[in-house]
């Protein structure tokens, strides 16, 4: 089977999903999806630590982890559905790539709930976690990279000038159709540097 793999641009509460396969070195689009990661598709629910911070602490801690839990479910259906509709395509998912945020590692909640720049790093943070978690409990590889510095690092990485590479993202778009936004674009160059690299590590 020709290897595949996904790339991941979360937002709160959903995800842009872009599957990548590489035909002599050449991306190409198999799969555009836009899973949501919270099943009740709200502004309480995408934005779980805006809303943790209204209840006691106690109650902030149990609502967080029942969103995170949620959201661990809902990506890890999203990726076997991908990884059993690529299979049927015939390919094999090898690996998942995913876009980070430049923050630095969050503190404990209370420290995150008195701080309306970390409450919102730590919503972001959770759906990116959901889908590093699900990734994991399918067996895939994970690559991980900062969304800061990706076009120089995959034009680096790939040996393309940045014009080329940004004009191969735009057009990558033909096969799935419009929209074809900058969350696809982002998506599908990561999931195309993890089919790149030689290892998994960010």
């Amino acid at each position: 089977m020709k290897h595949v793999a996904l790339g991941f641009r979360a937002h709160s509460g959903w995800t842009a999903l872009v599957a990548i396969t590489l035909e002599q070195g050449i991306p190409r689009v198999l799969l555009r999806e836009h899973p949501h990661l919270v099943k009740t598709f709200t502004y309480e629910f995408r934005q779980p630590y805006h809303t943790a911070r209204k209840g006691s602490l106690d109650e902030a801690r149990d609502f967080i982890s029942r969103v995170r839990s949620e959201a661990r479910g809902l990506a890890w259906q999203a990726i076997s559905s991908a990884q059993l509709n690529l299979q049927g395509q015939g390919y094999e998912l090898k690996r998942c790539g995913l876009l980070l945020s430049s923050g630095k590692p969050l503190p404990d909640i209370p420290q995150i709930l008195a701080s309306h720049a970390l409450i919102h790093t730590a919503d972001g943070e959770l759906f990116r976690e959901a889908l590093l978690h699900a990734c994991e409990r399918c067996g895939l590889g994970t690559f991980k990279a900062p969304e800061r510095g990706l076009l120089e690092r995959a034009s680096q990485a790939l040996q393309r000038k940045g014009d080329e590479l940004g004009c191969c993202l735009a057009h990558l778009g033909a096969a799935v159709g419009s929209p074809w936004t900058q969350d696809e674009k982002l998506a599908a160059l990561v999931a195309w540097l993890s089919l790149s690299v030689p290892t998994c590590k960010s």
